[in-house]
């Protein structure tokens, strides 16, 4: 596995919108305020030719034109890390623009996004073997004052943290609009975390470690059955670490997020598992026909044996730790409390 050199000091960042642009209100004004927070920070900002685009659908521009600048992005010796503007809905159609053999060529570089970003983020993974950050998108960094997820991310992205807690509190109601558009997260609801063993819930303390490797279950049931799906020779060159599967629902509900689980499972995917980890789902409580997020995600998963841990500082209602796709990580769970370690080997 490849790993990206880290944000220097004085360093640069780069912007692309490979999905949703900052064209739009809240996250324009918020997207600007963080580029003047990085710069305070001693930090130098270069954008991508898209970030202020609102010209396609799902995503700011042309799929030609947003793989292209992917693709410049990667190879601009003039930004040293990478963070996309924001999620969207049709990242997916860009692929066919994206040169991953050049890529992988590329000397590496990190790449943080999250949501619709799962396009490249699990992607650069199994078709580059580089490692990518699933992580908060640039917008989210114009809040005032920043949230702890927020300094963890860009922590790791400087190399100057490899290990995170879990967070006490999270939202599940936004403040921030077209009014607010710096506005921080709302923290009501108290995190708990809950643990499943093969004979049912546990609250033992658990111990898991494995390579990690996921995203956002909307975008990564698309991939199977297609030409950029290759994750069983992921798991056939890193299975002897297992593999620690992480995942989080956006626009599926339950019972769209129980046929997604069964699709990725037959076509091979969840061979070599060590554990799964489940973020909280954006539709947070939804029951249909008796049936609700946990078992959704149960019933296609027990027949693996290993633990599933649910409702985790994941996904799309923050705070999120940031997530390494491709790393060796340890976790250790009890009670409501998480660690996350990275070992970058």
């Amino acid at each position: 596995m490849r790993y990206p050199a880290f944000l220097p000091d004085g360093g640069t960042i780069g912007f692309l919108a490979p999905s949703f642009g900052c064209a739009t209100e809240p996250y324009k004004t918020a997207f600007l305020h963080a580029l003047k927070r990085f710069e305070a920070l001693g930090f130098r900002v270069r954008l991508g030719p898209n970030c202020f685009k609102a010209e396609g659908i799902g995503i700011s521009a042309s799929p030609r034109e947003c793989g292209e600048e992917l693709n410049h992005s990667f190879s601009d010796p003039d930004s040293d890390v990478l963070i996309s503007c924001g999620g969207g809905e049709l990242m997916c159609e860009i692929l066919p623009y994206v040169d991953f053999d050049r890529i992988a060529a590329l000397p590496s570089k990190w790449y943080m996004g999250y949501s619709d970003n799962t396009h490249y983020t699990f992607l650069a993974a199994t078709l580059a073997d580089t490692a990518s950050i699933y992580g908060p998108c640039a917008s989210a960094f114009g809040m005032e004052p920043w949230d702890e997820s927020l300094e963890d991310a860009f922590a790791l992205l400087r190399g100057k943290k490899l290990e995170f807690r879990e967070y006490p509190l999270w939202q599940l109601d936004s403040l921030r609009d077209e009014e607010h558009p710096l506005a921080p997260y709302q923290l009501t609801e108290k995190a708990r975390i809950r643990r499943y063993l093969p004979d049912g819930p546990s609250r033992k303390k658990i111990l898991l470690q494995g390579r990690l490797l996921g995203g956002c279950l909307d975008c990564l049931v698309n991939f199977a059955g297609t030409r950029y799906d290759r994750v069983r020779e992921f798991n056939r060159k890193y299975g002897e670490d297992g593999i620690l599967w992480y995942l989080e629902a956006c626009d599926l509900n339950v019972l769209g997020m129980r046929r997604a689980l069964w699709q990725l499972k037959e076509a091979g995917w969840f061979e070599r598992c060590s554990g799964f980890l489940i973020g909280r789902p954006l539709h947070f409580g939804e029951e249909i026909m008796g049936l609700d997020a946990y078992e959704a995600v149960l019933y296609p998963l027990r027949e693996f044996g290993v633990p599933v841990l649910m409702d985790l500082p994941f996904g799309h209602l923050p705070p999120a730790m940031p997530l390494i796709n491709g790393a060796f990580a340890r976790l250790e769970s009890f009670a409501n409390h998480l660690t996350l370690r990275y070992d970058l080997r």
